[in-house]
């Protein structure tokens, strides 16, 4: 056992023992590498797991980018449907509307057929030309739609042609009043309407009619190269 010695200042001489700085040194180097050998050991534990885990990671990763591939080719198909029904929507609308436009053609037709049929058939009356209807439908500004309907069946297979007008009767103010061509058109100059049919036509125009007047008749004159041919007829306003 080391002797203590002292000295005059008080202090104690503790002599170094052998192979203390080699412990130190050995301390010092062996923390560090125990934590590296713990390190290694973990891992090498854990390594198998951290693997599995990665695997799980890249597989979910791939899943999600699947998924989300899918969701948006269904947002597309959606997306294509819906323009695909509202082309088909839109579609079966204008088929219908031009289904009711055809339906009111051919009642048209078929009532200008018997009208024809009622008008040359055998049992029908032969008259030279005339004016059949004459109708007129307000519009919008004041003025009046006009249709005329013409018919001859006497000279059967002949063009009848000539040029039509007419005038309106009626009452202003409580004084009879008689609106010409000129005026009701408000042209002097017009000449009137050209007609060329062989059994019947229908002639349309507008007329202006002055405020405050009331039509009651309306006499129409047919010319027909100097032949000229009139007819009254009263004031009728065709039904809605």
């Amino acid at each position: 056992m080391a002797d203590l010695r002292s000295d005059d200042s008080g202090f104690v001489v503790v002599p170094r023992r052998p192979g203390e700085r080699l412990r130190r040194a050995a301390l010092w180097l062996g923390w560090p590498l125990s934590l590296l050998l713990l390190a290694a050991w973990m891992q090498h534990r854990a390594g198998p797991g951290v693997v599995a885990l990665r695997a799980d990671h890249a597989e979910l990763q791939a899943r999600h980018a699947a998924l989300v591939a899918e969701l948006e080719a269904q947002k597309q198909q959606v997306a294509t449907l819906a323009r695909s029904d509202q082309i088909s929507r839109a579609a079966n609308l204008e088929l219908q509307q031009t289904l009711a436009e055809r339906d009111a053609e051919i009642a048209a037709l078929r009532a200008d057929v018997q009208f024809f049929e009622r008008l040359v058939g055998a049992t029908g009356q032969r008259r030279g030309l005339g004016v059949h209807e004459a109708q007129f439908r307000p519009e919008a500004g004041g003025s009046w739609r006009y249709t005329l309907t013409l018919t001859q069946n006497l000279n059967r297979g002949a063009i009848t042609r000539g040029r039509m007008r007419f005038a309106v009767e009626g009452v202003t103010g409580g004084v009879l009043t008689t609106l010409d061509w000129g005026r009701l058109r408000q042209a002097a100059d017009d000449p009137g309407q050209e007609y060329s049919f062989r059994y019947f036509q229908t002639l349309e125009g507008s007329i202006v009619l002055p405020e405050g007047f009331t039509p009651q008749r309306v006499r129409v004159t047919l010319d027909g190269g100097g032949n000229a041919l009139e007819s009254t007829l009263p004031w009728a306003t065709a039904p809605d």
